[in-house]
């Protein structure tokens, strides 16, 4: 079933989407001028690690999306709710269309391919046609193996709810140990200056990375290893590789290609807490499935 983006309306503008994205920048924007904190932008840039790097790398996509490893459910639902709350919709919803995505990669229904022009990639993509970001009923079908499990459906259904509590907790945490503007400072860096960044850097994943940079798989799509991508990602930019090797936990697969996922993962190996972590080699062959996908 691969139908989920293929007769989408691009004449139906998403207004909420538009709506939201729009607000977000703004205040992202005014947070960064008006609001500037050392204490809390350092702050902030440890969460956006745990929500890019925790969220959406190891958890929405190398274990949600790719099943690379496992490891205790305890832990897989924490990195799911870090995931939601990059504000990039449930887990459900998410997996759902990077499986389609992997599946059209750079082809007829893939839901963010640059061949449909960069900027559809990275942004357009989403701001017309319906609203997937936690439409359950729909996105199950692809992702059934998340929609057996309440939390799931739970989170797919409510993924701001996280997001929503930690900003306000943030906030009077703050105001309450040092003062109300840093407070309110710190609530909207760890919303709203972290939200923008993360939209960005993992929408880059979506055009940049099928853009701009090297090939070492010949893959039947226009992945490449893109190194800036990779460093604003935790590693999610080696582009290529993934698409040749979809079930690796592990990216980057020189010694220069940083992944600081894959570091997290082989980290929690070490532990004894990931278990059944699969890892390509440089000089593996891309497995002859997708090759032809």
């Amino acid at each position: 079933m691969t139908d989920l983006f293929a007769n989408k309306d691009h004449s139906k503008l998403n207004l909420p989407t538009v709506v939201a994205f729009t607000a977000f920048h703004i205040l992202a924007l005014i947070t960064v001028i008006f609001l500037w904190d050392v204490r809390a932008a350092l702050f902030t840039a440890v969460l956006y690690w745990m929500c890019i790097g925790w969220g959406i790398g190891m958890g929405y996509h190398r274990l949600h999306t790719h099943r690379a490893y496992k490891v205790p459910k305890w832990l897989d639902y924490l990195f799911a709710v870090c995931g939601s709350m990059t504000l990039q919709g449930g887990p459900i919803s998410w997996v759902a269309t990077h499986r389609v995505h992997h599946q059209l990669s750079d082809k007829p229904g893939d839901p963010h391919s640059p061949r449909d022009g960069a900027w559809w990639a990275h942004i357009i993509w989403m701001v017309v046609g319906d609203a997937m970001h936690n439409n359950t009923s729909v996105t199950a079908r692809y992702a059934p193996d998340l929609a057996r499990e309440p939390f799931y459906v739970w989170l797919n259904n409510w993924h701001w709810v996280p997001l929503t509590a930690f900003g306000i907790g943030a906030g009077i945490i703050g105001a309450i140990v040092v003062n109300p503007l840093f407070g309110l400072s710190l609530a909207f860096w760890c919303t709203f200056v972290r939200i923008v960044a993360g939209w960005h850097a993992t929408w880059a994943v979506n055009s940049a990375t099928h853009m701009w940079g090297s090939r070492r798989f010949n893959t039947k799509d226009d992945s490449r290893n893109n190194w800036w991508v990779a460093l604003i990602t935790f590693g999610e930019g080696w582009h290529n590789n993934h698409h040749a090797h979809q079930a690796s936990a592990r990216h980057g697969l020189a010694w220069y290609e940083v992944d600081i996922t894959w570091m997290c993962i082989w980290f929690l190996g070490k532990l004894g807490i990931a278990r059944n972590v699969k890892v390509a080699k440089i000089d593996a062959e891309v497995p002859a499935l997708e090759r032809a996908a």
